[in-house]
Parts: C-alpha cells; sequence; structure tokens
C-alpha cells in the first residue's frame, strides 16, 4: 500500500535553528530520504516553500477566487511530504517515526485511496 507522509512543524521552528542546525537537519533528511529509497519503501519526497508562497483557489457557483496564503490560520503548516510504500499502517508509522523532522513537528500519515483497487 501506499502511504503519504505530510510534514507538519510549526514556521518559527525553522526561523529558530542556526545555520549549523538546519545544515545538520537538512544532511540527516537526505540521508533518511537514501535509506528509504534503498530500502524499496520511498516513492517520491520533496520539501515545500513556506506558506507565505503559497495560494488558494476556491471555486464557487462558477466563479474562481485566488487569495494569497494558506487557508486556514494554524500554527503548523505543511512543510513536505514523503510518498512511500509500505506493507500495512504499522509499518508505515514505524518509517513515519524516522523522519528527521518528526523530532521538531508531527508526521501525518494517511493511506493513499487507489481508485479500482479492490
Amino acid at each position: 500500500m501506499k502511504y503519504l507522509c505530510q510534514v507538519w512543524f510549526g514556521g518559527g521552528v525553522l526561523d529558530a535553528m542556526t545555520k549549523e542546525e538546519k545544515t545538520e537537519l537538512d544532511i540527516n533528511s537526505f540521508n533518511y530520504d537514501r535509506d528509504l529509497a534503498e530500502s524499496g519503501h520511498m516513492i517520491v519526497a520533496q520539501a515545500l516553500q513556506p506558506p507565505t508562497s503559497a495560494v488558494t483557489v476556491r471555486v464557487r457557483d462558477g466563479e474562481m477566487s485566488v487569495t494569497d496564503g494558506p487557508f486556514a490560520e494554524t500554527k503548523e503548516a505543511l512543510g513536505g511530504f514523503i510518498l512511500i510504500e509500505a506493507k500495512d499502517l504499522n509499518e508505515a508509522v514505524r518509517v513515519a517515526a524516522g523522519i528527521p523532522l518528526a523530532k521538531l513537528g508531527a508526521i501525518e500519515v494517511r493511506p493513499i485511496h487507489e481508485f479500482g483497487a479492490q
């Protein structure tokens, strides 16, 4: 099964880190991604630009509106994602627990709905 591991953390977390701490986090994250690829769990991983770079699109009654930033005010923002392959939810949770940012924020693990799957 496929699982999306959404990486959530407070915006101030990265801002409060020193350059050296950020470099160490980057190295640890790249190394973990490599480990996931070697173990066969990795499908794709991407970091996202900060929420200030986002726009939210809505279509209501045929009319489109676009606003700056995320839809909801929240203390945490989606910082990236890792799409993985795992045999079950328990294995997906174990994989998510190894994501370096799990120590600074939260990882939401959600099964992917595969249309047409029995």
